[in-house]
């Protein structure tokens, strides 16, 4: 039987679906291209690190898409670690001389849309059946609370 016109074709796998988990990998295909010019003797392995902190926030919405809700938020806030992670080695990296203005602002931009889309889903995810939050986590990035839990905001 196939699916309604009208109807989204989602995948097998919910994280997927999510428009987070998407503008995560975008972040880490940014980083990587952009971290392949750092030089290869830097003691403290800072591109490895950069690398390793854009994936996180990736692979912590997958796994706790997997997970009950309260398991789900508790991995989005781990995301939101690895954003301020990034942010950090972001700041770091151009202190260093290794990012641009340039690459340091588009790093930053990525890092706000990605806090946000986070702190909004989040909220939803929090949300009773009548609206209201069944709990407040006293994060204090900006949250944009949506009307609902949208995949298609996410």
């Amino acid at each position: 039987m196939d699916a309604a016109p009208t109807e989204r074709n989602l995948t097998f796998f919910r994280f997927e679906d999510l428009r987070i988990y998407h503008k995560a990998l975008e972040y880490m295909a940014w980083v990587h291209k952009n971290s392949l010019m750092f030089p290869d003797s830097n003691q403290d392995n800072i591109g490895i690190r950069f690398n390793e902190s854009a994936r996180a926030i990736a692979l912590n919405i997958a796994e706790g898409s997997a997970r009950n809700k309260s398991q789900f938020i508790y991995y989005l806030k781990m995301a939101k670690s690895s954003v301020r992670e990034s942010l950090v080695l972001t700041s770091s990296l151009k202190k260093f001389g290794y990012l641009t203005d340039k690459q340091e602002n588009e790093s930053r931009n990525y890092l706000m849309e990605l806090t946000k889309m986070i702190g909004a889903l989040i909220s939803s995810l929090q949300r009773g059946p009548t609206g209201v939050r069944e709990s407040d986590d006293g994060d204090d990035d900006m949250d944009l609370p949506p009307n609902r839990f949208d995949h298609d905001n996410y």
